[in-house]
């Protein structure tokens, strides 16, 4: 642990910093990177024009060979596209104030969208050709590589629209959907809450959520409150347009409801999504019964919101950044030697970004960019013990990442409901290796309570948000534009559920839907959380109960990428997801933690 005087001023921290040179070929410098992104998005344009010349109107007509050939182009125009759209993204990311970075990100986005609607045709004609065709074509071994992407486009059929139609609503995208998430992006991003005579961004602040001394959370819950209360109303209208954009597209679509295309896309069926979420809704006690623990174990008769994320123990963990790199790479190494050379090369070869600075989104993630190049991690390292398990989790992301390159364009990434699994089981194996670590039982309470409490935050929270979203999309299509203050009303009903009358709900929390990105960028996102930690949690079961036996066929499930579906991914491992009876497992596990957390607190 830290023994620093200001972790966040380590100079190894600050120096922690993407090269994104490799995503334009290494030919770059700030001064050229539009001309080289131009260039590689002329070179798109071109080959996506001569794919349209030589195949529309024509997939009919194909055989496999014919097929596999044209796969093949496109997953070279998508790589461009890729690169070029990866560098902006991550490039505006790390500062959304920078003019020049947006209008990057901008010209990526219009001539990315341009280039296809060019391709548009290509999945249209497949998805209508006759199911006896497509099968006899998908039998072929040659199209092994693209199987399963072809066969996903095909489960589209029901809600695609005219090539005349699909073109329209792609180019009109940039102007919309992708335009009011960016500037609710940008917004929040340039949001700076005044704490202790300091302008901080919003994730330190939060941050300070994470103290022993309850009056620096409250104090820091309410500046947050206040910063985000101004703005309310212009991110409440963001909301308001996006949530009657997607009822349009929906019903254009003839989607039966508003999480129907979200379980489409993963590959998820509306039963077994509403199962999950109605298991984990039944078990709000557990989150409830923490809750009540955790009062006691803080001496206050009751938590507030501000309350929640408490450590338990007075004695702040803080770690510095080289200490959290080292604890992570060397639980990777022991797990497997693949595992930790990968992780390894994020820090060797600047494939992170860790410093929280001025108009850096906030957060973390990794983005896989594309398979020619490899993927980057973004951190905003706040040297919390939390920002240990933060890296650890992200690093997963980009384990899961570099083992299905070889997979390529089309099947590298996996549905969003097992993208959580490398990650949750990599903060698994480190949380593992932490509690290993300590002998006093009132430290092992303190970080077993952290567990809890991230459990709590993937599980339960997400399902909470989830009926928030349910709440804000069906009320919008019933009641028309849902006020600010209406906004806040269903986020407090959504939240009383999960809490009970275990957490006391302030005034100012109500605000706090307003600065979470998925809501925005990625409706009906957050179940899958939920569904990704609980798959993550029965693997790490079966490799506690198998031990290295497990890492060969574990690996084997992360190099498949998203080449096959999620039933068979999972059954790689010996999971089966069609198990009724798999949420409550999962769950059981989340409540041995808690029964522990309680016996030691009983001692």
């Amino acid at each position: 642990m830290s023994t620093a005087a200001d972790p966040l001023a380590d100079p190894e921290l600050l120096e922690t910093e993407w090269d994104l040179s490799p995503l334009l070929d290494g030919r770059v410098t700030a001064r050229d990177e539009r001309a080289a992104a131009e260039g590689m998005l002329d070179e798109a344009k071109e080959r996506a024009g001569r794919f349209a010349e030589t195949y529309s109107g024509k997939v009919a007509e194909l055989d496999a060979a014919g097929l596999e050939a044209a796969m093949r182009e496109l997953e070279a125009v998508n790589d461009l596209i890729g690169r070029v759209g990866s560098y902006a993204s991550l490039r505006f990311s790390t500062d959304t104030a920078d003019p020049a970075r947006g209008a990057l990100l901008a010209l990526v986005q219009e001539r990315g969208t341009a280039i296809e609607t060019l391709l548009l045709f290509f999945e249209l004609e497949w998805a209508a050709l006759d199911d006896a065709r497509a099968q006899e074509l998908l039998a072929s071994d040659q199209l092994e590589r693209y199987r399963h992407h072809l066969e996903s486009v095909r489960r589209y059929r029901p809600h695609l629209l005219s090539e005349s139609e699909e073109k329209i609503v792609t180019e009109k995208s940039i102007s919309s959907q992708a335009a009011w998430a960016r500037l609710l992006g940008e917004l929040v991003a340039a949001l700076r809450v005044r704490l202790d005579g300091q302008e901080l961004t919003l994730d330190v602040a939060l941050s300070r959520l994470q103290t022993a001394d309850r009056d620096v959370r409250r104090t820091a819950a309410e500046a947050v409150s206040r910063t985000l209360e101004p703005g309310l109303r212009t991110r409440g209208f963001i909301y308001n347009t996006l949530l009657y954009d997607k009822s349009v597209e929906d019903r254009l679509r003839r989607y039966p409801h508003w999480l129907a295309s979200r379980n489409l896309s993963n590959e998820a069926s509306d039963e077994s999504v509403t199962a999950l979420i109605e298991a984990v809704r039944a078990r709000f006690d557990m989150p409830q019964r923490w809750y009540r623990l955790k009062a006691k174990l803080l001496g206050i008769d009751r938590l507030c919101d501000y309350d929640r994320s408490a450590p338990v123990l007075r004695e702040d963990a803080t770690y510095t950044f080289a200490q959290a790199r080292e604890l992570v790479l060397d639980t990777y190494q022991s797990f497997s030697p693949v595992a930790g050379d990968v992780a390894r090369r994020f820090f060797d070869e600047r494939w992170i970004d860790a410093p929280p600075r001025p108009h850096k989104r906030g957060g973390a993630f990794c983005a896989y960019t594309v398979p020619s190049v490899h993927p980057y991690v973004m951190l905003n390292f706040t040297a919390q013990r939390r920002d240990v398990l933060t890296m650890a989790h992200e690093l997963g992301h980009g384990l899961h990442a570099a083992l299905a390159q070889p997979q390529g364009v089309f099947h590298q990434s996996t549905p969003l409901t097992l993208a959580e699994t490398a990650s949750v089981f990599g903060e698994a194996l480190v949380f593992g290796r932490m509690l290993a670590e300590i002998a006093d039982d009132e430290q092992r309470l303190g970080l077993l309570g952290e567990r809890i409490d991230g459990a709590i935050a993937t599980v339960f929270r997400q399902v909470a948000m989830n009926r928030f979203e349910h709440l804000a999309h069906t009320r919008r299509r019933a009641e028309g534009e849902l006020s600010a203050d209406r906004i806040c009303e269903l986020w407090v009903e959504a939240q009383s559920e999960l809490f009970g009358d275990s957490v006391q709900i302030t005034e100012g929390y109500r605000f706090w839907w307003s600065y979470v990105p998925h809501f925005i960028n990625t409706p009906g996102y957050v179940y899958a959380y939920a569904y990704g930690l609980l798959l993550a949690l029965s693997v790490y079961s079966r490799y506690l109960e198998e031990g290295d036996s497990f890492v060969p066929s574990y690996l084997e499930l992360l190099s498949a990428g998203g080449s096959r579906s999620p039933e068979q991914l999972a059954e790689i491992v010996g999971i089966n997801l069609t198990d009724p009876g798999f949420w409550d497992s999962g769950l059981a596990l989340v409540e041995k933690q808690l029964a522990e957390a309680e016996q030691l607190a009983n001692q």
